[in-house]
């Protein structure tokens, strides 16, 4: 099962040769670049002298203004605006005051617990609350000290609050402006002293649950707030990517650029040579502008050798990963508990299923855009970007430099999803720029971002299950076989050791599988397909692993449930029992599994004939960081197949909830999210490419298709999960489930159509 590790490095030959600084500041340890002219301060200037710095996550001005430096990627999700909000908490600081900017990629801001700057897995909040909640305090202490001093008090009889701190017996006062400008601010914190801080409980919290306005609103809608595609810099020319038919394993065998020259301001057709392997057979048209650059491409003439991936179509990766479940020696195991081979032989019953989802893109809203300069050695990468560590690495790497003299600008980005996990974007931006002598920007079209995106793999599972004869799930097998997105990164620290310890494996592939219901016998293999990793190299979409392994484990529970004849909600909660290591998260799934069933009147009502009600419930995305969610849906389904969707009543259990109405925001989204992989988007392999090019091909949920949409959020004040995802993993078998309750027909496949809909209802 796998665990949580700091990630000290990438690309270890790249990484291990950055130098570092460290020294201590008034919150802790700061980590700063070392030796490389020009890298420090290259997205803001320096602190002012006369600023106070308690941490490296924030600054106080001498008006009073406190800055917090997000080291997470904003895609909207807020989470800028949430980290100053932890931060004000303990600080103490007026709303009002607070201000965010993003961080460059200066091992500084690194993550506190991962050790990589990296935004995912719905990690952001539950990941960095206590550290910039010790942050905030920290500084409070530490003005508190200074102010005790100026007004002769004691520290212990002063009030901090909006910003000022404050001594009832002899009135006297003083401003966060007034004690930075005094610059008698000397209090300091080791590590250990940090560690040792006591928080605030939730009952003191007057910022924390309390739905402020969030600070990147402002520059959002009055157009200050600059994207990546926003980037203008001095002598700057453009470049569009030329990318080959096949989406991986291509090479160009030539290029006649001589009608790109007879277009105005045509200035170079530049071969992409990727020694990362990020991208191969592409060409980039340089111009003086985008139009320019668009209609030089156009007229590139390429000849390409299609490579060993040409002739590969999704049929293929699916054929080959049935025939990779089916070998006995295939995969590693990520959970091996119990014996489910003497189970099943003892067993009253034994059910199998398989279940596949799809190819699905990421298609956020910016398309890929990446800005590249060169200044003396220096390379500039200005660009929206979710792993500023890796990608430093990664235009390092195109670049032919060592990462130490890459600095990442990071803006806010029109979209993520884990698209921007990835930095194909930079290599072209890089190379181009190298090649013409010039700052270039990398613009793709919706056609390149599509065709080209590392997106959720098709997966195919197997599940094979025991039960006795009262009817209880004593055993269960299960074959998760796909692409192995985070293998391809190459980043050792982030695979798992297999249970039997037999090698690595790609545990964002198959988190979820390791659920909390109480199944003595449990087995889960990781499978990995090698042609589809190679054909489809694959990514981490929002929702990972959970959004295909919850398929399949909460489609065969319902199914195991119908087949035993017990309510299928029933069925879960009777194993949400919390034995062994399943104590505390089976009870706090089994609370959200009540919630959702209340609100949406699950088993209280009789429907109209061709109505059903499904449920389901998840503990995305990993069991060390999970986060409780379930799913009541509701459907009508026609005589043709065709289903329509008209409430799904999603509860969450978060923990502690730092702003509500952003958690809501969030469920809804993630809700809706996975409404449209469950129901609408699917992506197809031919002839080694991706078919569909534009929305009118690969069509997410239209706002036509949007049903009502219920949630309750549970806030019991433990330890603040992740939103972004969850609720994504919870729609899809909660549909399935609900479509069988309404006609009787089992779909196992995604997205669900009508045909197999209609097919399945006469089977």
């Amino acid at each position: 099962m796998n665990k949580h590790v700091k990630i000290t490095q990438n690309e270890p030959a790249d990484l291990s040769r950055r130098s570092f600084l460290v020294g201590t500041v008034a919150a802790g340890l700061a980590l700063g670049y070392s030796g490389v002219p020009g890298l420090l301060g290259a997205d803001q200037a320096l602190a002012a002298p006369s600023n106070f710095d308690p941490s490296v996550w924030y600054s106080i001005a001498p008006d009073g203004i406190v800055t917090v430096t997000c080291g997470k990627a904003d895609m909207g999700q807020h989470i800028a605006s949430t980290m100053a909000q932890i931060i004000s908490e303990e600080l103490g600081a007026n709303w009002k005051d607070m201000r965010v900017q993003l961080a460059s990629n200066d091992p500084k801001f690194n993550d506190p617990v991962l050790g990589a700057q990296i935004t995912g897995g719905s990690w952001s909040t539950m990941m960095n609350f206590d550290a910039m909640s010790r942050a905030g305090a920290a500084g409070r202490m530490a003005l508190t000290d200074a102010a005790a001093t100026a007004m002769g008090v004691p520290s212990s009889e002063l009030v901090v609050r909006d910003s000022a701190i404050s001594h009832s017996k002899s009135k006297k006062s003083m401003t966060f402006a007034d004690i930075v400008k005094s610059g008698k601010i000397t209090k300091t914190f080791t590590p250990d002293e940090l560690k040792a801080i006591t928080l605030k409980t939730p009952d003191q919290y007057t910022m924390i649950g309390v739905s402020v306005p969030q600070l990147d609103i402002p520059s959002k809608t009055n157009g200050t707030a600059k994207y990546g595609i926003d980037t203008m810099l001095p002598g700057m020319v453009y470049g569009k990517v030329v990318t080959p038919p096949v989406r991986y394993g291509a090479t160009v065998k030539s290029v006649d650029d001589s009608a790109a020259k007879k277009v105005p301001g045509f200035i170079q057709a530049v071969i992409l040579d990727d020694k990362t392997a990020t991208t191969t057979g592409w060409v980039v048209a340089v111009a003086n502008t985008y139009a320019n650059a668009r209609k030089a491409a156009d007229a590139l003439k390429i000849s390409y050798d299609g490579g060993p991936n040409a002739k590969l179509s999704s049929e293929s990766l699916l054929t080959e990963a049935k025939r990779l479940q089916a070998l006995d020696d295939s995969g590693l195991f990520f959970v091996k508990d119990g014996d489910t081979a003497a189970a099943f032989g003892t067993a009253a019953r034994v059910m199998e299923a398989e279940y596949t989802t799809n190819i699905n893109i990421h298609a956020p809203m910016e398309p890929m855009n990446a800005t590249a300069e060169l200044k003396g050695d220096i390379w500039h990468i200005y660009s929206g970007n979710q792993f500023a560590t890796r990608s430093g690495a990664i235009a390092a790497g195109a670049a032919g430099v060592d990462p130490k003299f890459v600095v990442m600008h990071q803006t806010w980005l029109g979209g993520g999803f884990g698209r921007r996990l990835d930095a194909d974007m930079m290599v072209p931006a890089v190379q181009a720029a190298k090649a013409v002598g010039k700052p270039v920007k990398v613009i793709y079209s919706r056609e390149n971002d599509m065709t080209m995106d590392f997106s959720r793999p098709l997966t195919f599972q197997k599940v094979k299950a025991g039960i006795d004869g009262d009817g209880k799930l004593v055993a269960l097998n299960h074959d998760v076989v796909s692409a192995w997105p985070t293998k391809r990164w190459g980043i050792p620290d982030f695979l798992s050791p297999s249970v039997d310890k037999k090698g690595a494996l790609d545990a964002f592939t198959v988190n979820g599988a390791d659920f909390f219901y109480s199944v003595p016998n449990h087995n889960v293999r990781a499978i990995l397909n090698e042609m589809a990793h190679s054909a489809t190299p694959s990514g981490q979409l929002r929702s990972v692993a959970p959004g295909w392994t919850f398929w399949a484990v909460e489609s065969m529970v319902d199914e195991i449930a119908d087949a035993v004849g017990k309510d299928p909600a029933q069925y879960r909660i009777d194993m949400l029992d919390g034995k062994g290591k399943n104590d505390g998260g089976a009870q706090r799934l089994r609370n959200t599994l009540l919630a959702a069933m209340g609100m949406s009147g699950y088993g209280t009502k009789k429907l109209p004939q061709g109505e059903g009600m499904g449920v389901a419930c998840v503990s995305s995305q990993e069991r060390a960081t999970a986060s409780w969610t379930a799913c009541v849906a509701h459907v009508a389904v026609s005589p043709s197949g065709e289903v329509k969707v008209k409430k799904l009543t999603v509860a969450t259990d978060v923990g502690t909830q730092v702003h509500p109405d952003n958690i809501r925001a969030q469920v809804e989204g993630a809700a809706l999210w996975g409404l449209s992989l469950a129901m609408y988007e699917k992506a197809t392999l031919k002839d080694g490419g991706i078919e569909q090019t534009n929305f009118d091909t690969y069509t997410p949920l239209r706002m036509s298709q949007v049903p009502e949409v219920a949630v309750s959020v549970i806030a019991n004040g433990d330890k603040a999960t992740g939103v972004g995802e969850p609720a994504v993993t919870v729609i899809a078998p909660a549909l399935g489930n609900a479509i069988f309750n309404a006609v009787g027909a089992r779909v196992r496949a995604l997205p669900i159509t009508a045909e197999q809909v209609k097919a399945a209802m006469k089977a």
